[in-house]
C-alpha cells in the first residue's frame, strides 16, 4: 500500500473516529437528558396529581362536614337516639344532601355500620357499611372502591360523624376519581396522563381511563399495571404501539394506595391498591433529535472524508512529492546514473534529506571517479605484470640460443653450422611463441562492440554444438544433453559474439572433464529475458576460485591464457546481461547467463 494511500485511510479513520465519538457522545447525553425530562415531568404530574388529590380531598372532608352539621343530619340523629324505629322515611335525605354539596357519593350509617341512606344507590338501604365502623378509615379523605348499580368505582371519601347523642350518625361522602379529575390536572405538551381504576382482582382494560374514557391499546399496558400490582412500586416501560420507535411512550406509572377496609384483613395490612396513575412521555422528540444527530454526523462525516481526502492529497503532494523524487533519483543511483539530483524546494527535514543525498550522490561519483583511476592503474599493472610474465617465458630461451651461438663461433669454428641450425630453428619458434601472445593480447584488447539483430538463441546453442560434434563424438566418453525451452522468445544480440563466448564455455566443460561426464545445456525464459546455462560433471571449483574466475589473465589450466572467461564476461556485460558461476568441488559446474530481451535502456547507461 502506497503513503499516499495510507495517509487517506489515517485521515478518514481520523474523522470517522472523531465524528463517531462526538455523536456518541452527544446521543448518550441526550438520551440521558431526555430521560431526566422525563422522570421531571411524571415527578411533575405526580405532584400536581397528588397536589390536586389533596385539595379536592379538602373539599370533600369541608363538603362532608357540612353536611355532617345541616340541619337534616342533625334531626336524623337526634331521631335514631330517641330510638326512632322506622329509618325508612330517610331513604332519600342522602340524594338531596349530596346535590346541595355537589357530592357524587352521600351515605348516611348508623352506628352498627348499617346503611340508612345512600345517594348513589338508594337500593343499598340496610346493607352495611365496612368503612363504618372501622380503625382503618383515616381522617382526612382516602380512596375507596364504590359499589354501584352500573358496578364498580373509585372514589375520593371523607367520613364526618353527627354526634348529637351518644349514637354517632356518620355520614361518607366522595367525589368520583376518574377522566373528569383528570381533566383538572396541567398536563405539559408531549405527555398523557391515564388512571386504572383497580376494582377487579384481574386485569380489566375498560377501567384504564384517558381523558375521554376508556384508553385505547390498554392491553399493552396490562404489564405495567401487573408490576405494579404486584409490587406497590413505581415501574417504567417503554410501550411501542407501531413498528415506528417514534410513536413509542415511555410511561411511569406510580401506584394510588389506599386503606384496606375489609374486616378479615389482619391488623398492620391496611393498604390496597386503588389506582395505577400512569404518565406517558412522547419518545418522538428524542427519535427524532437521535435521527437528526445521525444524519447530522453522517453528513459531517461524509464532508470530513472529503477534507480527508483533500487534505491527504495536499499533504501527500507536500510530503510524498519529494519522497518519490527521492526514490526516484535512488533508483538512477542504484542504476549507475551517479549525476542524478534532487530539487531542493524546503528548508524542512525532507529539504534537509534531499540536501544529504545530494552531497551523498556527489560523494559517491567523486569516489567513483577514484575507483576507477585505481582500477585503471591496478588493471595497467596487471596487465604490465602478465604481459613481463608471457613475455619473459620465450625470451630466455632466446637469450640462451644467442649466447650458444656466440660461444659456438669463437670457440669451435666447425660445430658452428650444426649448432647454427639448431639455434635458428629455437629461435624461429620462440619468435612464433611471441607472436602467438602478442596476437592474444591483442585481441583481448580489440573486443568489438556487438552488431545487435533478432537472434534465437537456441539456434546459437545449436551451432556452438555443431563446431563441437567431431571432437564430442571423438572422446564419446562426454555424453551431450539439451534441455531448450520451446517458446524461447527473440533477443536483441549479435549472434557472432554469443556463438564465441559459448564456445568459449563449451571447450572449458569439456576440458573439466578430461575423464569423461556430462555436458548439459539448458535454455529458459525469465520475465524480462532469457537465460543460458552450462554445466558440466567435472572436478570443480572452490570458492576463491569461483571469485577470481572472470578477473583478466587468471587461468586454473596449466597452459591458459586467463582470457577466455574475461572474454564471455566482456561479450555478455556489452550485451547488458549478467554471468555468474555455480560450483562444488568434485561435483561439477555451471555458468548461467541471463541476458535481457530490450537493451535500449542498457546501451543508454553504457553509453
Amino acid at each position: 500500500m502506497s503513503f499516499r494511500k495510507k495517509l487517506l485511510m489515517l485521515f478518514a479513520a481520523t474523522v470517522l473516529l472523531c465524528v463517531g465519538v462526538i455523536s456518541v457522545s452527544v446521543y448518550s447525553t441526550i438520551r440521558g437528558s431526555f430521560e431526566q425530562a422525563n422522570q421531571d415531568r411524571a415527578n411533575a404530574v405526580a405532584a400536581q396529581f397528588q397536589s390536586e388529590f389533596q385539595r379536592r380531598g379538602l373539599e370533600v372532608a369541608r363538603e362532608v362536614e357540612s353536611v355532617a352539621t345541616s340541619e337534616t343530619v342533625q334531626h336524623i340523629a337526634l331521631d335514631i337516639n330517641r330510638g326512632a324505629t322506622d329509618s325508612g322515611e330517610y331513604v332519600s335525605e342522602a340524594r338531596t344532601l349530596a346535590g346541595q354539596q355537589q357530592l357524587d357519593f352521600l351515605e348516611l350509617v348508623d352506628n352498627r355500620g348499617t346503611i340508612l341512606s345512600s345517594a348513589q344507590w338508594e337500593a343499598k338501604f340496610g346493607y352495611p357499611e365496612a368503612a363504618i365502623p372501622s380503625a382503618a378509615a383515616p381522617a382526612g379523605a382516602f380512596l375507596k372502591r364504590e359499589e354501584l348499580s352500573d358496578g364498580p368505582t373509585l372514589g375520593l371519601f371523607a367520613v364526618r360523624a353527627a354526634r348529637v347523642g351518644e349514637q354517632p350518625l356518620y355520614v361518607i361522602g366522595g367525589e368520583r376519581l376518574d377522566q373528569g379529575f383528570l381533566s383538572t390536572l396541567d398536563i405539559p405538551a408531549g405527555t398523557r396522563v391515564l388512571l386504572y381504576q383497580s376494582l377487579d382482582a384481574k386485569w380489566n382494560p375498560k377501567s384504564l381511563l384517558d381523558l375521554n374514557g376508556p384508553a385505547a391499546g390498554a392491553d399493552q399496558l396490562a404489564p405495567l399495571v401487573a408490576q405494579v400490582r404486584d409490587t406497590l412500586q413505581e415501574s417504567q416501560r417503554v410501550i411501542h404501539w407501531t413498528s415506528d420507535s417514534a410513536d413509542a411512550e415511555v410511561f411511569h406509572a406510580i401506584p394510588l394506595t389506599g386503606p384496606n377496609l375489609s374486616a378479615s384483613n389482619p391488623a398492620g395490612a391496611n393498604q390496597q391498591l386503588m389506582g395505577v396513575l400512569l404518565v406517558g412521555s412522547s419518545r418522538r422528540p428524542l427519535i427524532e433529535l437521535q435521527r437528526q444527530i445521525v444524519s447530522t454526523a453522517m453528513l459531517v462525516g461524509g464532508v470530513g472524508i472529503m477534507v480527508a481526502v483533500l487534505a491527504s492529497l495536499w499533504f501527500a503532494a507536500r510530503v510524498t512529492r519529494p519522497v518519490v523524487l527521492l526514490a526516484e533519483a535512488a533508483r538512477r543511483v542504484a542504476a549507475g546514473d551517479l549525476g542524478a539530483k534532487v530539487e531542493v524546494e524546503s528548508s524542512d527535514e525532507l529539504g534537509e534529506l534531499a540536501a544529504a543525498f545530494n552531497r551523498m550522490t556527489e560523494d559517491l561519483a567523486q569516489q567513483k571517479d577514484r575507483t576507477l583511476q585505481a582500477e585503471r592503474v591496478a588493471a595497467w599493472r596487471e596487465l604490465a605484470r602478465r604481459l613481463a610474465h608471457e613475455l619473459k617465458n620465450p625470451l630466455f630461451p632466446l637469450q640462451v640460443t644467442v649466447e650458444n651461438l656466440m660461444r659456438a663461433k669463437q670457440k669451435a669454428p666447425e660445430m658452428f653450422e650444426e649448432v647454427f641450425h639448431e639455434g635458428t630453428a629455437t629461435l624461429l619458434a620462440e619468435i612464433n611463441n611471441l607472436k602467438t601472445i602478442i596476437g592474444r593480447f591483442s585481441e583481448f584488447s580489440k573486443m568489438p562492440q556487438p552488431q545487435r539483430q533478432p537472434t534465437q538463441v537456441n539456434d546459437v546453442v545449436r551451432s556452438v554444438l555443431r563446431v563441437f560434434h567431431a571432437q564430442l563424438q571423438e572422446k564419446n566418453q562426454v555424453a551431450v544433453r539439451t534441455e531448450l525451452a520451446d517458446t524461447l522468445p527473440e533477443i536483441s544480440a549479435d549472434p557472432d559474439l554469443l556463438h564465441r563466448a559459448l564456445q568459449n564455455l563449451v571447450l572449458n566443460a569439456i576440458d573439466a572433464m578430461p575423464e569423461g561426464g556430462e555436458l548439459t545445456i539448458r535454455s529458459a525464459t525469465l520475465s524480462d529475458g532469457v537465460e543460458i546455462s552450462v554445466s558440466d560433471t567435472g572436478s570443480g571449483l572452490t570458492q576463491e576460485e569461483c571469485g577470481r574466475l572472470f578477473t583478466p589473465y587468471y587461468t586454473t589450466k596449466q597452459h591458459g591464457t586467463g582470457l577466455g572467461l574475461a572474454i564471455v564476461q566482456s561479450v555478455v556485460s556489452d550485451h547488458g546481461g549478467k554471468i555468474s558461476v555455480e560450483s562444488t568441488k568434485e561435483k561439477g559446474t555451471t555458468f548461467r547467463i541471463e541476458l535481457p530481451c530490450d537493451f535500449s535502456a542498457h546501451s543508454a547507461s553504457l553509453r
